[in-house]
């Protein structure tokens, strides 16, 4: 005979068929894998970074394939912009003003920046040793500079140089000395050189600053076990450790000289029989897209400026890094 199951057992039973339904159920939802994960990634990433793009290429990009399409043209009274290739190229090659601003720049590099340099080092080093008091304040004012808009500061410092109100002047004056003219022609390039360290020596303290704080401190601690002092440690262990931020600061200078345009802009008003609107490349491509109107040569010489910026750059950090693996 078969047996019949009684109603306890079917109720057991039944009441185990839903609770396997359900951990079938839950065994058999879909669980995201490593490649959806990343498929996730990869949108989110792309949702955050579409907008920078987007600006990037609206407000770099297009203007620059734009001057670079300009540049390939010349424009006539009659006959509106023709077609000319690579005449206005060749036009600023041959312009001895083009080569007089690129020559004050180049001069402009060799001395400013190394001394840019030399003090941010020093202000960068002084403060990494934990030797000075008060050191927040300290960096906060040295830092301050770079904070205030170069207009304010080179108009700040143009009253500073000024012949007849200058407080420079007035100060000799008061000791009974010749005061020198340092708006004059001879002396207003060494006059911008200043104003720009006095912008800048703060920004690359902090960046030096920063990356020497990143060195660990267990590399000191073994340097002064074995009986190295400060300099030691500054020269043999500091500056190595820090040498990318020592090499992207240079690049910054050698980037920012060329480009070297608001300080003689401004100081031109003040001064103009010492600055001319030829003394920098910058200077000279404004002048002649603004003033003259020729938006195709200025177009030009802006170009020429940016490869040889690139040249440079590249010629520098090429060799760096060439010392680095041979050292």
């Amino acid at each position: 005979m078969t047996a019949i199951p009684s109603r306890s057992d079917a109720a057991t039973t039944g009441a185990a068929r839903p609770a396997r339904a359900r951990t079938g159920a839950r065994t058999a939802a879909p669980r995201r894998g490593p490649t959806n994960i990343r498929s996730a990634q990869t949108r989110a990433a792309w949702i955050l970074v579409i907008p920078f793009l987007v600006v990037f290429a609206a407000f770099f990009i297009v203007p620059l394939v734009y001057s670079a399409y300009l540049s390939l043209f010349t424009s006539q009274l009659v006959g509106g912009e023709v077609f000319s290739g690579l005449a206005n190229y060749v036009r600023a090659l041959q312009d001895p003003s083009f080569w007089g601003g690129l020559g004050r720049v180049a001069l402009f590099l060799f001395v400013q920046v190394p001394i840019m340099r030399a003090a941010s080092i020093f202000f960068a080093l002084a403060l990494d040793s934990g030797r000075i008091r008060g050191g927040k304040i300290v960096r906060l004012l040295i830092f301050v500079p770079y904070a205030v808009p170069s207009v304010v500061a080179t108009l700040m410092w143009g009253y500073l140089y000024g012949n007849d109100f200058g407080l420079i002047t007035q100060l000799f004056h008061a000791l009974h000395l010749t005061a020198p003219s340092l708006l004059s022609a001879h002396n207003v390039l060494g006059s911008t050189m200043n104003i720009v360290c006095w912008e800048f020596i703060g920004y690359n303290m902090i960046v030096l600053y920063a990356a020497l704080r990143s060195v660990p401190n267990e590399i000191y601690e073994a340097a002064e076990i074995d009986g190295a002092g400060q300099w030691r440690v500054a020269w043999s262990i500091k500056l190595p450790a820090i040498r990318q931020a020592l090499l992207l600061t240079v690049i910054f200078s050698i980037i920012g000289s060329f480009q070297l345009f608001n300080e003689p802009n401004l100081l031109f008003n003040i001064a103009p029989n010492a600055i001319g609107t030829d003394f920098t490349p910058n200077l000279y491509a404004y002048n002649i897209a603004f003033r003259n109107q020729e938006i195709n040569y200025a177009a030009a010489i802006a170009f020429l400026l940016g490869i040889i910026i690139m040249i440079v750059s590249f010629v520098v950090q090429t060799s760096i890094n060439r010392k680095e693996r041979l050292g």
